[in-house]
């Protein structure tokens, strides 16, 4: 039809409340009558049960596929894995135990986590165990309820000193964790600020990604306001066969209701052909 997509971009809520009104399920709706297919919420596990409950029910309807949620584990910094400590470790564990009833109430294969800051005056090797440790135990937390989590990788102009943030370094610790409920979410707009190169760095972790995130580079809004070539990255996920959903994480560069239409024909524009 003519609002449909080729990819599964998925929104998130609030970016269509000028078009849809504050109510989530309305924002649901207008985001089906759009074309997309997917959604994502990063504070998912926040919302209470009944709000959860409604959530699923009308992305059940319409057959939309819930994205990720974060992990609670007191935020992107915090309880880092790094450290190796058996408070931060259980902090983590329960958020991934937690987690799992939530995805089960939402219908959600994905779940994200951000391992967390780096631990001065720890040797960089030491730290990567430690990180490689704790997804391994929460990975034995998902694998029987057939949960992924996707490890997030961040830029360190937006989030300085955080643990994880280079390609290769990701692959490292997925080889090493060696689960299929462990694997890369890769953030694009995140990649850009912190090694470019996006094409020859997606293929070399291909078979570690199974969730992308966008947002042009800089200022982290839609495609087509930044130096980022989403119709040629785009282009290449979608003739690599690539099915998955391709979460918009970032902002609008017009508020207003102008600044949703501008937003939903800006993935137009990008859509692979």
């Amino acid at each position: 039809g003519k609002n449909s997509f080729k990819m599964k971009y998925a929104p998130h809520f609030g970016m269509f409340k000028n078009s849809a009104g504050e109510d989530l399920i309305d924002q649901l709706k207008f985001m089906t009558d759009q074309g997309f297919t997917a959604l994502e919420d990063n504070g998912m596990m926040k919302r209470d049960i009944k709000t959860q409950e409604a959530i699923a029910s009308q992305m059940a309807k319409t057959n939309m596929e819930m994205g990720v949620f974060v992990v609670e584990k007191g935020g992107n910094l915090a309880n880092t894995l790094a450290a190796g400590t058996k408070e931060n470790v259980d902090i983590f564990l329960d958020g991934c135990k937690r987690a799992v009833d939530v995805a089960k109430r939402v219908n959600a294969k994905w779940m994200t986590v951000v391992p967390g800051a780096v631990t001065e005056g720890m040797p960089p090797e030491q730290q990567t165990r430690h990180v490689i440790e704790a997804l391994k135990r929460a990975a034995g937390v998902l694998e029987p309820h057939g949960l992924i989590m996707v490890c997030e990788p961040l830029n360190w102009r937006d989030h300085h000193g955080q643990f994880l943030r280079f390609t290769p370094q990701s692959i490292e610790i997925m080889k090493a964790v060696d689960s299929p409920s462990c694997m890369i979410l890769q953030d694009l707009y995140h990649q850009q600020a912190t090694e470019g190169n996006l094409i020859d760095h997606m293929n070399s972790a291909w078979d570690y990604i199974p969730y992308f995130q966008v947002g042009d580079n800089p200022g982290r809004r839609e495609p087509g306001t930044g130096e980022i070539n989403y119709a040629n990255v785009f282009k290449h996920m979608h003739g690599r066969g690539y099915d998955g959903i391709v979460g918009m994480e970032h902002g609008k560069s017009m508020g207003g209701k102008e600044g949703e239409v501008a937003l939903i024909e800006a993935y137009r524009n990008v859509d692979p052909t």
